[in-house]
């Protein structure tokens, strides 16, 4: 039986998170957001030597918001298999989004972002890395098609439906995308060194 206190704590954590709901509808945000942002770094690849400033720049950008996605989704998972009663009493993912597509997803992922990052610190347009990078792409690529049609119909009933904590949420999301422009800001630098070396080995000028 819970106390006076048990029941205002209870309900102060309620409020702050939203609980499961909560979890999905941020992690619905994030989602959208992705789905936007990932379409932009997508079509640079249609003429990436003279777009590989905007390429690297979205890219570090998605960074922060690949983070706290990864986060939301794991909290949920985290949840489920500790017990969490509300979390059970939503059930988990479906077995082959869980077991199959999900550990390929996130280790596509980190594996896409990892190189990405190195591939701008070290300065590299060839090589090992540059083929690592592609090769992490397609695997991603694949993956979060399945990942994002599974979930597609779920994201509007998430986003609607009125939660507690919403002002968190936004906050959270918010920070997230500062800290993503802070990343994209501070290595452009770099990126401009790529773009300039990609430019002179086609003797081309991008603008």
């Amino acid at each position: 039986m819970q106390t006076g206190g048990g029941r205002k704590s209870h309900r102060l954590r309620r409020l702050v998170s939203g609980g499961s709901l909560g979890n999905e509808q941020l992690t619905a945000g994030v989602a959208v957001l992705l789905v936007v942002l990932l379409a932009v770094e997508g079509a640079t690849l249609l003429n990436l030597r003279s777009l590989l400033t905007v390429h690297a720049f979205v890219g570090m950008f998605l960074i922060p918001l690949v983070v706290l996605k990864l986060a939301s989704t794991g909290w949920r998972m985290a949840r489920y298999y500790l017990r969490g009663e509300e979390y059970i009493r939503r059930g988990p993912p479906h077995v082959v989004l869980r077991v199959l597509v999900a550990p390929v997803l996130v280790a596509s992922t980190a594996a896409l972002f990892a190189t990405g990052v190195a591939l701008l610190a070290l300065d590299e347009r060839h090589g090992t890395l540059v083929g690592l990078h592609k090769a992490s792409f397609v695997v991603w690529f694949a993956a979060t098609a399945v990942h994002v049609l599974a979930h597609l119909l779920e994201l509007p009933r998430a986003l609607r439906c009125r939660v507690a904590g919403l002002g968190l949420r936004l906050a959270i999301v918010g920070a997230a995308l500062l800290a993503g422009a802070l990343v994209a800001v501070g290595t452009l630098p770099a990126a401009d060194r790529l773009q300039d070396r990609a430019t002179a080995l086609v003797g081309i000028d991008p603008r």
